[in-house]
């Protein structure tokens, strides 16, 4: 039940205390000194879903890590996520013959921690305030660590890991919970939790320290250095690389705006309280799926007399089937235009470019419109890929036009909206493979909007990996309908 680690720093709480994650704690003694072990009285969200915390300690930044040598301030790009903070993902592992025990698992897993923090030291470290600038950024001393939670889940890890709809209770469970609602906030926690089995690895990362390729970036050598190996990509946190019109200031000024109650940066209540709410459904598209995806596309353009310039890219014909089936699931009225906004990462468009082991947010928002009856009509498809395409290549021409999302939203209708997170870029399944296989399913956990798909190229590497989240299960069923008959 529980598994303190030699080496380890843990941490001890007073008897019936609530454990950060959400749980009463109690005493269990054992040899080398009084741990505070959770159990099954968890009062999170979790609490009917079997997942039981067992264990918090924290893996600390090696002697020999890199150091910035002061605090790294974020760009604005970084600031405008202060208020939205929450960048979670699981992966789900079933068990085989080649499968370690668990105990075996925990020990890999922390020492290669270690051992990435090397190169990634400020992962270890606080989200703060900087006074004395009016600055937000990342603070580094020689006490950091990840915090690294051990659980237990009595649930089918095989169901889990197969449903196309998700037990978002049991999912959310598999994630550390961390309040990033207050400065300072942790950068990372990571979670281990055991099944009947499998296991479990969720990571929780700030979105303002890292977006999704960061994050990827981080678990490829997080992975690498458990199988033993070196990593491919070195990591880079200066964000004096990132050029931006105003600066420092800039970045002040966003903070100014979009935290003006410091310390506090709580997100609005009604965004996490609809979390909760929301129906979630994953689908797969496979490469022959895609494949006609794309020429359909074509083939309609074709037909309706506006032939598009060149056949799509996977993204763009992806996006433009999952926003015509948002169209047509929601009763918007006939007069209604409906919204698509996305991100493009602006690494390699930026000037100079920044290097792809940039760990930071990198980001720049886009938005496209569409009258409801074009996307009802039979030539939605490559109506939306023309649009899709139309925003990317604003990108091209000026790749920081959209840094500041919140304002490219301001005049949105976000009841008509779709919000596009990830990339079918995104090799989330090739990267994870910590030596013992490929996750068998890996999901976002924290998706904050009634219209929101998050994308990854699927497990076989040839394909495409579509996490939806909406409101009603009945708009979940539209869109699946919709779905499933135009890819036929």
């Amino acid at each position: 039940m529980s598994c303190p680690l030699s080496g380890v720093r843990t941490a001890k709480y007073k008897e019936g205390a609530v454990h950060p994650c959400g749980a009463q704690l109690h005493t269990l003694a054992i040899a080398s000194g009084q741990f505070y072990l959770a159990t099954a009285t968890s009062v999170t969200p979790t609490a009917m879903s079997q997942v039981r915390i067992v264990d918090a300690s924290y893996v600390d930044v090696p002697e020999t890590a890199v150091r910035p040598p002061g605090p790294i301030k974020l760009t604005a790009m970084e600031a405008l996520w202060i208020v939205i903070p929450v960048l979670q993902h699981v992966l789900l592992y079933e068990g085989d013959d080649d499968m370690p025990p668990f105990h075996a698992i925990l020990q890999s897993l922390r020492s290669s921690l270690a051992a990435t923090l090397r190169s990634f030291a400020p992962l270890a470290g606080k989200v703060v305030h900087l006074e004395e600038t009016g600055d937000v950024g990342i603070s580094c001393s020689a006490s950091d660590g990840v915090r690294f939670v051990v659980a237990e889940c009595d649930a089918d890890i095989g169901r889990l890991a197969g449903d196309e709809e998700h037990d978002l209770r049991v999912l959310e469970g598999l994630v550390p919970e961390v309040d990033m609602s207050q400065l300072p906030a942790p950068v990372l926690a990571v979670q281990a939790t055991r099944f009947e089995g499998g296991v479990a690895v969720g990571v929780t990362v700030h979105h303002g320290v890292a977006d999704g390729r960061a994050l990827w970036t981080f678990v490829e050598a997080w992975a690498a250095a458990c199988r033993g190996e070196t990593p491919a990509t070195t990591p880079c946190f200066d964000r004096s690389l990132v050029k931006l019109p105003g600066g420092e200031e800039l970045a002040r000024s966003v903070v100014r705006k979009v935290a003006p109650n410091l310390p506090s940066v709580a997100p609005p209540s009604s965004l996490v309280e609809d979390r909760k709410r929301f129906t979630r459904r994953t689908f797969t598209l496979d490469a022959g799926d895609i494949q006609r995806l794309k020429q359909r596309i074509v083939h309609l353009g074709d037909s309706h007399g506006a032939p598009l310039p060149h056949s799509p890219s996977t993204f763009t014909a992806v996006v433009a089937l999952a926003w015509t089936c948002f169209a047509r699931c929601k009763p918007f009225s006939p007069e209604d235009d409906a919204q698509l906004f996305f991100f493009a990462d602006t690494r390699a468009r930026l000037d100079p470019p920044v290097d792809v082991g940039y760990i930071g947010a990198c980001l720049t928002g886009l938005i496209s419109k569409l009258p409801v009856p074009e996307l009802r009509g039979d030539r939605a498809l490559p109506a939306a890929a023309s649009a899709v395409e139309d925003e990317i290549s604003k990108v091209k021409k000026d790749p920081i036009a959209g840094w500041n999302f919140l304002t490219l939203l301001t005049g949105a209708c976000l009841d008509r909206m779709m919000n596009i997170s990830g990339s079918s870029g995104f090799r989330a399944y090739e990267v994870a493979d910590f030596g013992w296989g490929k996750p068998r399913r890996t999901e976002p956990i924290t998706m904050n909007h009634d219209g929101q798909v998050a994308l990854m190229r699927s497990r076989d590497g040839q394909g495409v990996q579509v996490s939806v989240s909406l409101l009603q299960p009945a708009h979940m069923d539209a869109f699946k309908s919709s779905f499933l008959e135009l890819l036929k």
